[in-house]
């Protein structure tokens, strides 16, 4: 198991993160900054220039997961993570790949209010590094409480908070303590394995009245995706959207469904790729859209948007995908697309 702290500068995480240790019995400070300074010391200069923050880097992403697994083979746990995580896609990204680890998570926020965060901020400890280094230090941190604020409305929602603006280091870790005990900050993720191969897909396009498509925010990866999922072994691919889309949302499909594009995904390592096939679902209506459920394990929402907006929310791979998609609709004739582009 992991207890990930969470908060912004100043909010407490390391104090609190070590009184901890003492009230979780067999657990283990782990820290994925360490992994962010070891990519500083191996990746060119030039890859730091082109990000904001080593979190932007897909290789720390990844490097979390991979690492705790690790960990976890030689310690018994849990892993203690003082680690401010503040874009959900991340968070979306690391905690859906622990799942898959079979990796539980404990979610809680450390939040102090920003008087409090200034203040403490302001009256950090010199470092060894002299007056400059902590300057830059401070301003770093200054800079994140905005990031902070805008991020406090998912956060709330998907972490257990304790506020620690009138409690010491040790009253913050019993408090986590007890919220570990009762299993508040439970991150409810459903648990999708990791491929080992290449995967067939299927996903499904459903329109409203007004040819707006559907799309749906997992919990378990980053970005917006179509409804659907991996196709069973034995299951034919029409039938697996179908039933994706019965278990995602609560609606019962025809199970003619049109095809409208099959897309060669070529790997990618760590991905492995495979085929995707997105299917024409057909257009609900406004009485069977206001019947859509979703499950809190897996999806967190679902939107009708253009094709315009729908070029802002999806990676450029599913975009390519769902462009083609809707070409093949207006044109009733099914593509076979490679990488998204289309063949033939």
């Amino acid at each position: 198991m992991i207890v990930w702290l969470n908060g912004t500068f100043g909010a407490g995480k390391t104090t609190t993160a070590q009184e901890l240790l003492d009230l979780l019995p067999g657990s283990t400070l782990y820290d994925p900054e360490l992994l962010g300074s070891g990519l500083r010391l191996m990746l060119p200069a030039k890859r730091f220039e082109e990000i904001d923050d080593y979190q932007d880097l897909p290789a720390w992403r990844r490097m979390v997961v991979d690492t705790a697994a690790a960990l976890l083979t030689e310690v018994p746990g849990p892993l203690v993570t003082p680690m401010t995580l503040l874009r959900q896609e991340y968070r979306d990204e690391i905690f859906g790949a622990l799942a898959a680890r079979r990796i539980p998570v404990r979610h809680v926020l450390l939040h102090a209010e920003e008087t409090i965060l200034r203040a403490r901020i302001a009256h950090r400890a010199e470092t060894s590094d002299g007056p400059g280094a902590q300057a830059s230090i401070r301003r770093w941190s200054l800079e994140h409480l905005t990031p902070y604020a805008d991020a406090l409305p998912w956060l709330r929602g998907d972490a257990h908070v304790v506020d620690t603006t009138r409690l010491t280091p040790r009253q913050a870790a019993e408090q986590v303590a007890e919220a570990v005990r009762t299993g508040a900050g439970t991150c409810d993720i459903v648990q999708t394995p990791e491929p080992t191969a290449e995967t067939l897909a299927a996903g499904v396009l459903l329109f409203d009245d007004q040819d707006r498509v559907l799309l749906v925010d997992p919990t378990y990866k980053a970005g917006w995706e179509f409804p659907g999922g991996v196709v069973e072994r034995g299951e034919a691919p029409a039938q697996a959207g179908v039933r994706e889309v019965a278990e995602e949302l609560g609606i019962e499909l025809p199970r003619a469904l049109s095809l409208l594009v099959l897309d060669w995904e070529a790997p990618n390592p760590p991905a492995f790729g495979g085929l995707r096939l997105l299917y024409d679902g057909g257009t609900l209506s406004h009485d069977r859209v206001s019947k859509l459920q979703l499950p809190g394990a897996e999806l967190r929402d679902w939107r009708f948007v253009t094709e315009t907006e729908a070029e802002t929310m999806l990676p450029p791979v599913r975009w390519n995908r769902l462009r083609w998609a809707l070409r093949a609709r207006e044109r009733g004739c099914p593509l076979y697309l490679e990488a998204g582009a289309p063949l033939g």
